[in-house]
């Protein structure tokens, strides 16, 4: 019975095998690539892993990535396992969908929030959480302590802020600096004003989430990039790099209970 997560972002693809379909179960083996070399995965990563009994994907990088992924998926010897894939909903694993057109939400976004919501609730009591994923872009998402998605801000990631700078004004290249309090440097200059940047808008966010339930929520970061923003936020974090993965284990769990 086990069970095969599958996290395909902007960059990366992510993978986790799990005992089972099951929030909680024991994970059994993970790894992750570039997409510049998903083409080998049935060479390499997945050759002679052991056939899933089901599979549950997350991608947001695109068609024809999906496309790359399966054909490695049907190359892997001995494996019989129909790819899925999630997307967004009204309503799914405990989070009802606060956004406008519920569909358009990006199904990373959606699967972080449902993975939080669990997450949360682990704790022994429902309260609102701040979901930020620091990836390629980054996302600060809002749940109030119901579970329902209120909303969230996107805006870039440390490397494309910088390839902006680089790209729109004359000059203004320089090898990939620190995150400082006083920068003397155009590198530090430009990682700790990005950083900072980041790090504001997940303060305001914080702050109008906190107006609104009247409670401190918890607060979760993941993310490829998440260890370059937690340090100089202002706020305790609970870094949470299998996020995406918990939330596609309820997904899944919640399926076969239906």
């Amino acid at each position: 019975m086990s069970f095969l997560a599958i996290d395909v972002g902007n960059t990366r693809l992510k993978w986790a095998r799990y005992a089972s379909p099951q929030p909680g179960a024991a994970l059994l083996a993970h790894g992750a690539v570039f997409l510049e070399t998903i083409d080998h995965l049935a060479d390499t990563d997945w050759k002679g892993l052991p056939p899933p009994a089901s599979l549950l994907g997350c991608i947001v990088a695109g068609e024809g990535v999906r496309r790359r992924v399966e054909e490695q998926i049907e190359l892997v010897d001995g494996w019989d396992v129909e790819p899925r894939w999630v997307n967004s909903s009204a309503k799914a694993g405990g989070v009802v969908n606060g956004y406008d057109h519920p569909n358009r939400l990006g199904a990373d976004r959606w699967v972080a929030l449902v993975g939080a919501r669990q997450h949360v609730l682990k704790t022994g009591r429902a309260r609102p959480a701040l979901v930020v994923m620091v990836g390629t872009a980054v996302t600060v998402d809002a749940l109030d302590a119901s579970g329902r998605f209120l909303g969230g801000l996107i805006l870039p990631g440390f490397g494309l802020m910088l390839r902006a700078l680089e790209m729109g004004t004359a000059g203004l290249k320089a090898p990939t600096g620190e995150v400082v309090d006083f920068p003397t440097n155009t590198s530090d200059a430009l990682m700790s004003g990005g950083a900072d940047a980041i790090a504001g808008a997940v303060d305001r966010m914080r702050r109008k989430l906190i107006a609104r339930c009247g409670q401190e929520p918890a607060l979760i970061m993941t993310g490829g990039a998440a260890v370059k923003l937690a340090p100089i936020t202002e706020h305790l974090f609970e870094t949470v790099d299998t996020l995406i993965f918990e939330g596609l284990l309820q997904l899944q769990s919640h399926r076969l209970a239906l």
